[in-house]
């Protein structure tokens, strides 16, 4: 005897013609509950990438846990700043304490920049030092500045003003309190280096102005040149003016370094508001 089909069931929600779902079975487009969620029914967290990602406060999604790219305190480097900051003004006291007492790094100074002096072509080395004049280190801030008044970055440009004003402010009270005598002369105030000074803060503060102010569309589709480039360059040409003095023997080689570690203090306000800048402005 043949066995008549069960009619199917039905319910209050359906009708009799509709498919039911089947127990246990994740739909991709129904939640467990039936509320039409796009996630799966049983509840669990997703195992693409994509949806693991985590919300920031605002609720927008985050970066998924290591984020590639540099730390956080290498990116800002304010904390390596600083700490450079403190050992440039750690060494500079060092040096003025023993040039003041005519320590014993004094002595050792003296014999050997005894041995530096007149090396190499005279002519370079002439070159090198006029580098820290202000015949040549002045006209290139005064054109930092000039641009900077171009794009009415007043702020910016005062303080690079005053900047360079703070180098004979410094270094002719240090010259006339040490009253240290010349290489090869008997004249004395040759501690510290006033060229060398006068070539680390002129070139450093137009790299910090130039850094803070946004570049011409022009400059910015151009492959050169690089922005790292400045500093750079800024780096080699107070370095030449140090070794220039010191080999055509304007300088003892303690005067050079004192004012390479006075230049970056000098500094360092105008990097603050330098980088201050530049966050307004990408802002």
């Amino acid at each position: 005897m043949r066995e008549t089909p069960r009619p199917r069931e039905t319910t209050a929600d359906s009708g009799p013609g509709l498919p039911q779902r089947s127990p246990g079975r994740a739909f991709a487009h129904t939640g467990a509950d039936g509320s039409g969620t796009p996630h799966r029914s049983d509840g669990r967290p997703p195992h693409t990438p994509r949806g693991a990602r985590r919300t920031d406060l605002a609720g927008h999604p985050g970066t998924t846990p290591p984020v590639p790219g540099w730390p956080a305190p290498l990116v800002s480097g304010s904390g390596y700043v600083f700490g450079a900051l403190g050992l440039l003004a750690v060494v500079f006291a060092l040096i003025t304490w023993q040039v003041a007492v005519e320590g014993p790094l004094l002595r050792l100074d003296e014999r050997v920049g005894a041995k530096l002096f007149e090396r190499g072509p005279a002519g370079l080395t002439q070159v090198f030092s006029d580098l820290g004049g202000m015949a040549v280190a002045m006209p290139v801030l005064t054109c930092a500045l000039a641009y900077a008044l171009w794009r009415r970055a007043l702020r910016l440009a005062v303080y690079a003003a005053l900047t360079m004003a703070a180098v004979p402010a410094l270094v002719i009270p240090l010259k006339v309190t040490t009253a240290r005598q010349g290489p090869l002369t008997e004249a004395v105030n040759y501690y510290p280096s006033g060229h060398t000074a006068t070539a680390a803060v002129a070139y450093g503060a137009t790299v910090l102005v130039l850094l803070a102010l946004p570049r011409p569309a022009w400059l910015r589709e151009a492959s050169w040149p690089r922005a790292w480039m400045m500093p750079v360059a800024a780096i080699l040409l107070t370095t030449a003016t140090g070794i220039g003095l010191v080999l055509h023997g304007y300088h003892w080689p303690l005067d050079v370094l004192a004012s390479w570690c006075l230049g970056p203090l000098v500094l360092a306000p105008l990097w603050w508001v330098s980088c201050r800048s530049r966050r307004r402005s990408s802002g």
